[in-house]
């Protein structure tokens, strides 16, 4: 899904230690600067020996720099300078080396320096640890990631999988797109941490028979962008998804269905253990009232086959009826008449807030627009990219939260 750049404004400083997971780093500096960010590269020694400075400064169209004695700075503080008006500091690849250093206040090379004498009240530091297996799981480096932790350093990963050695297991770096967003991520602000958040996205498929059914032409993007922007909040999210094509959000749970009734079984249970309930799927009104065992095939007759429907459950009123309901949000894809019909669904569903949006529009873009429609009134939220628009939702429904309490 392609969106607005996630990182503008914001700067970066890239640390890169000694190991073969720096491959991965040139990529990540080139996500991060496709993303708006501006990537300073500061490397180790040991970093040189596996990627060059001059492919980094070619990434991120800045000057790269590898040591404290760096007299391109005016004061000869590089270690002090490049933090100071930095966001965060991603080291990636981080080694068992470097991560031993950071958790003891090492600081004899300017990687390690800078770590140290980062302002922490606003710049964070990320570490992506990179290493062989066995590595990863000695109790020494678990000490060192445990006291990082402690400190308030944030650790990401590391992936599972084969390794340079030959071997598999713990300790891959993770990869660039993952490392993206997890830094996004960080970045946001945590405006639901400690909410559960449970989505539901995507179409429904009521089959007819084996290889025919009822469907509609929802992406199931806007549904992601959500469960992607609650867990960037900080809440944890649960994901209901029916038939669609798309990667899952990071650290985002994911349950896959195909048919209505699928998604209601799905979600009845799991509602009242959320504070939230946001119904984007576009789910079938209708299901045909018998299922054909064998394809339907022509038989030579002029008259189509025809199928008795019947009504499927409604999902979002059967969330809204709970005793212990979460917040509910329903989105209302309309061809016409928008604002009525998204307030006719707001008293019918009896649920606080209903989003509208105009679906032969929307269903398969990566942009839309959208109408906040509430007891109080209306509001447009412009078009935008999903993403964007889906943070915009996740702010809005915090401080409904926030003032319902």
């Amino acid at each position: 899904m392609s969106t607005v750049p996630s990182l503008q404004d914001r700067r970066i400083v890239l640390g890169l230690t000694g190991g073969i997971a720096c491959y991965k780093a040139a990529e990540l500096a080139r996500e991060l600067v496709k993303a708006g960010a501006t990537v300073q590269v500061v490397m180790t020694e040991a970093a040189e020996a596996f990627i060059t400075p001059v492919t980094m400064q070619a990434l991120s169209g800045r000057r790269v720099f590898t040591s404290q004695w760096d007299a391109r700075e005016a004061n000869n503080m590089a270690h002090i300078n490049l933090t100071r008006d930095a966001d965060a500091v991603l080291v990636a690849p981080a080694s068992a080396d470097f991560l031993a250093k950071l958790a003891h206040g090492g600081a004899d090379d300017l990687l390690s320096l800078l770590c140290l004498a980062r302002p922490r009240d606003h710049c964070a530091l990320l570490v992506a640890p990179a290493m062989n297996r066995e590595m990863w799981s000695h109790p020494a480096t678990q000490r060192n990631v445990a006291q990082l932790r402690h400190d308030g350093a944030v650790v990401l990963g590391p992936d599972t999988g084969d390794q340079a050695c030959g071997e598999v297991g713990d300790g891959r770096m993770l990869e660039a797109d993952e490392l993206r967003d997890d830094l996004i991520a960080h970045l946001q602000a945590k405006l639901l941490v400690g909410k559960r958040v449970l989505v539901t996205a995507g179409p429904t498929f009521e089959a007819i028979d084996p290889v025919r059914g009822i469907t509609n032409l929802s992406s199931g993007k806007m549904g992601f962008a959500i469960a992607r922007a609650a867990q960037e909040a900080g809440a944890q999210v649960t994901l209901v998804a029916g038939p669609v094509s798309l990667s899952t959000p990071r650290h985002v749970q994911r349950i896959d269905v195909h048919s209505a009734q699928q998604m209601h079984d799905a979600v009845l249970p799991l509602a009242a253990a959320h504070d939230v309930f946001v119904a984007t799927a576009a789910v079938a009104d209708w299901r045909p009232a018998t299922f054909a065992q064998r394809k339907i095939k022509k038989d030579g007759a002029r008259s189509a086959p025809t199928f008795e429907l019947t009504e499927n459950p409604d999902i979002l009123a059967a969330v809204a009826r709970l005793p212990d309901r979460p917040y509910c949000v329903g989105f209302a894809a309309e061809t016409d008449d928008l604002a009525r019909n998204a307030r006719d669904k707001l008293a019918r569903k009896n649920v606080p807030l209903i989003v509208g949006n105009l679906g032969p529009a929307t269903f398969g873009r990566d942009d839309n627009a959208l109408l906040l429609v509430d007891a109080r009134g209306e509001r447009q939220l412009a078009s935008a990219d999903k993403l964007t628009l889906a943070r915009e939702l996740v702010r809005e429904i915090a401080e409904r939260l926030q003032a319902s309490t």
